[in-house]
């Protein structure tokens, strides 16, 4: 099933490629805060990746009513797209409105709230956990009421987070995103692991124009998006500890700024040859980490070396925690 993800690849390119000037001609920009001068970058590339992933599992699905027979599934896929979607013209919201209207940060898991229903009503995924210490318990509706809400609300804005360098959200949804696929794919989930892989393409397609120096920034319409399929793939597919592992960077970079009340930034200072620097005097943001852990190394450090030094420590983590889970199951 090839043509899904080939599907998705071609249309979110085409589509981010013609966003980009459309963009900047209605004033849909941002500024790229870690080169000097900041230029001025195309905003709300999520918009364009949704829209190749949208197409990708619609084809999907069409495959699987007239071709595979398998319609069963198509509850639960469209469930997930309703669900990305939803959370999808959430970001747009953000993106487009929420300087103006004055959105605070507790404000925006409000909003994503709704996004939940689709995957709530739906039935799916299983009540059954096991915990250590604790054994098997079966939560019932608490999973479909409680659960299922928390982990999209929670996944897509924590994968939020970790954001602001050209290439980094993307990239990281990549990685994340393709541990989860190779995972659902061995435990016998081939069409969830279809989900993960049509949004890999996208953002594949996507990330020929983010990576340094961007011309696309992703927004919060592709971080909410992307975090979003995170969460859907790890309830269908049965796989939320591995999900609550591979979020480790992301708890990192919730941890760090609660030591400055949340009022820091993740951006680097940075000097006119286009290096960046520590831009506080202790470390509030993993990115911060890498500034400082790169200088020591190559005594330069420019906005891709840190991109590539945090995606690497993702692609670790998901290839020990994928073995292990693989070997445990």
């Amino acid at each position: 099933m090839l043509v899904s993800p080939v599907l998705s690849f071609v249309v979110a390119f085409i589509l981010t490629r013609r966003w980009i000037p459309v963009a900047h001609r209605v004033g849909i920009v941002g500024k790229d805060m870690n080169k000097p001068g900041r230029p001025e970058v195309a905003e709300m590339g999520g918009v364009p990746v949704f829209a190749g992933v949208a197409s990708g599992l619609m084809f999907y699905i069409a495959i699987n009513s007239f071709v595979l027979n398998q319609r069963s599934l198509n509850l639960p896929l469209f469930a997930a797209l309703s669900t990305i979607f939803m959370i999808t013209i959430v970001g747009i919201i953000d993106d487009s409105l929420g300087w103006k209207i004055g959105l605070k940060q507790w404000h925006k898991p409000l909003l994503t709230i709704p996004a939940a229903v689709p995957m709530m009503a739906a039935g799916v995924g299983i009540s059954i956990i096991s915990l250590p210490l604790v054994g098997t318990i079966d939560l019932g509706l608490l999973y479909p009421l409680l659960i299922i809400p928390i982990g999209i609300v929670g996944a897509s804005n924590g994968f939020n987070m970790l954001a602001g360098y050209n290439g980094l959200e993307a990239g990281m949804g990549v990685i994340i995103l393709s541990a989860m696929s190779l995972y659902a794919y061995a435990m016998g989930d081939s069409w969830v692991a279809m989900i993960g892989i049509s949004t890999i393409a996208a953002l594949l397609a996507f990330l020929y124009f983010n990576w340094y120096p961007a011309k696309v920034f992703p927004g919060n319409t592709l971080t909410y998006m992307v975090g979003a399929i995170m969460a859907c793939m790890a309830i269908l597919g049965n796989m939320e500890k591995l999900a609550l592992i591979l979020f480790i960077p992301y708890y990192m970079d919730f941890i760090l700024p609660l030591r400055a009340k949340m009022k820091t930034e993740a951006f680097g200072k940075v000097n006119e040859d286009g290096t960046l620097d520590q831009p506080y005097n202790k470390i509030y943001d993993v990115t911060h980490l890498f500034i400082l852990i790169i200088k020591k190394i190559k005594r330069r450090v420019y906005e891709k070396d840190v991109t590539v030094g945090v995606i690497l420590l993702e692609a670790c983590i998901a290839s020990v925690a994928t073995i292990t889970f693989l070997l445990l199951y």
